[in-house]
């Protein structure tokens, strides 16, 4: 028999058929449009991602043969996929990544409101949150919220479209509404918020032995699949993908390398001390949470990269990379390239990429090793951030696949790393969550031993991590003074003047 999980990324939607053995035997991908109707917008047509995950699970069903045990989803976390109480969207879901509302949650620090919800659930709000995104549509779209009935995440509006059931993940419901203690609503968080009008907007919250329900005829019929059959509903793709790399036990931690750079670590219980940042959600293990700093600069930022020096492949830019020293050679990189900011392990909606100490005589190489660089620093910042002690640090997504970067990260963080052997990881942990959900484990931590698995570890090179200690205080200082430029560079996005001309005369001794 086999399994299907389905991982619906931002812009990628997979469904992976596993063996029984938790091996992928089969896979299935559609890109999905991300949408930017505005500048810093971020949204998505809600039936075409119901489409695109029916393309995908019905072109992977037709590659192997026998029944299916299961069907397990994630997906991407964050964000408000808002529907009616026929469960119909009334509009593109606002996204993770979106960032309309950040002057609302600028109001939110400066009156206090973050950091009293921070010690609250141990989650720090920033604009691509639903509450976030909620407050911006009372006060910019009003008419939509009249007529919408329920707030949901992507996995759950997948999970409605497949049993006809209303819910949401306890982890996507941890940022910013859930009490982890009790693993259900904070009556707290929507006061604070303002948003005491929102609760109707919220959906039961799924988790421990509740996240099974049943594939309805009109679903089945539509993907070739039984009536009845089991469907997951899996913690989103960041915890997910923490599961699918065998991060189920305190200290146990893992950095994604794709979208965003997310670096989680698995606590027992939340912690609400020091400074807010990050996220706390909550796990399917016990009272265990994940501490995750999900940015928002990732692997974007190596496209980029790719584009600026030429590049046809990412392998290509850590080839080039390393004709540049440790450091290249002076030239320190912020990676922040979002529209809308960063999120983790700071919150600023203002944060910009910066190169700093560029001079003609550095080369193509020093950018490709400044970008990977910067990277780096920032999974480091993360993992100082996190407050654990880690003795391994496992990678996962698109980026996982560089030798280079894999390698650099050991020596940036000073931590040995481990890559996972599958090449869809979300995808896996919702195939864990599938196989304890339907009886055939008994818990994830258990199902984890059994069917992850690792390789290629990297140790870090003590002389360079030694190097690396050093730039890291270098990239916090240097962040520190870009800060008041991203200001001011924001408040002055559109000057005055006249514009550049069209046509550029050639140039002539010099001169253009």
């Amino acid at each position: 028999m086999s399994a299907l999980a389905v991982d619906i990324g931002t812009s990628l939607i997979k469904t992976v058929v596993f063996d029984d053995d938790g091996r992928e035997a089969a896979l299935s991908r559609v890109a999905t449009e991300v949408r930017r109707p505005h500048p810093g917008w971020a949204e998505q047509d809600m039936d075409a991602v119901w489409n695109a995950i029916v393309a995908t699970i019905r072109e992977a069903r037709t590659r192997v043969s026998g029944p299916v045990r299961f069907l397990a989803l994630t997906g991407q976390g964050d964000g408000c996929w808002l529907v009616d109480r026929q469960g119909r969207p009334t509009g593109p879901a606002v996204l993770w990544s979106d960032g309309r509302a950040a002057d609302i949650v600028e109001r939110w620090r400066r009156d206090g409101v973050l950091e009293e919800a921070f010690r609250v659930n141990g989650s720090l709000t920033f604009p691509g949150l639903p509450n976030a995104i909620l407050a911006w549509l009372a006060e910019h779209d009003p008419d939509r919220l009249e007529r919408s009935a329920t707030a949901l995440y992507c996995d759950g509006w997948a999970f409605l479209r497949l049993t006809g059931r209303v819910a949401v993940d306890a982890s996507d419901a941890s940022a910013p509404f859930l009490d982890l203690g009790t693993r259900g609503y904070a009556p707290a968080i929507p006061s604070l918020f303002g948003l005491d009008w929102a609760k109707r907007f919220l959906p039961e919250v799924l988790g421990d032995g509740r996240r099974l329900g049943e594939l309805t005829a009109e679903a089945a019929a539509e993907l070739g699949l039984p009536t009845g059959l089991p469907v997951v509903i899996a913690p989103y793709d960041v915890a997910a993908t923490a599961l699918g790399v065998g991060a189920t036990s305190p200290g146990q931690a893992c950095t994604i390398l794709g979208t965003t750079l997310c670096t989680e670590v698995v606590r027992d219980g939340a912690d609400t001390s020091g400074e807010p940042c990050g996220l706390t959600i909550a796990l399917d293990t016990g009272d265990h949470v994940l501490r995750a700093f999900p940015t928002l600069a990732g692997t974007e930022v190596i496209t980029w990269a790719m584009r600026l020096l030429g590049l046809s492949a990412p392998e290509h830019l850590g080839e080039l990379a390393r004709q540049s020293p440790a450091g290249a050679r002076g030239l320190m990189f912020l990676p922040y390239l979002s529209p809308a900011g960063e999120r983790a392990p700071f919150l600023d909606p203002h944060a910009r990429g910066t190169l700093w100490g560029l001079t003609s005589e550095h080369s193509a190489a020093d950018v490709a090793r400044a970008v990977l660089d910067g990277l780096s620093l920032v999974i480091r910042d993360c993992l100082v951030a996190s407050g654990a002690d880690t003795d391994e640090l496992r990678l996962c997504g698109g980026g996982a696949s560089s030798d280079v970067w894999s390698g650099l990260i050991a020596d940036v963080t000073g931590v040995p790393t481990a890559r996972s052997t599958d090449a869809e990881v979300g995808a896996k942990g919702a195939f864990l969550c599938g196989l304890v959900a339907t009886g055939a484990e008994p818990d994830v931590a258990s199902a984890a031993e059994r069917y992850v698995r690792v390789r290629s570890a990297s140790e870090p090179d003590r002389e360079l991590s030694a190097f690396y200690d050093a730039l890291y205080e270098d990239f916090l200082n240097i962040r520190e003074v870009s800060s008041p430029g991203w200001q001011r560079l924001a408040a002055a996005a559109e000057p005055p003047g006249k514009a550049l001309p069209q046509t550029v005369r050639p140039v002539e001794d010099g001169r253009v």
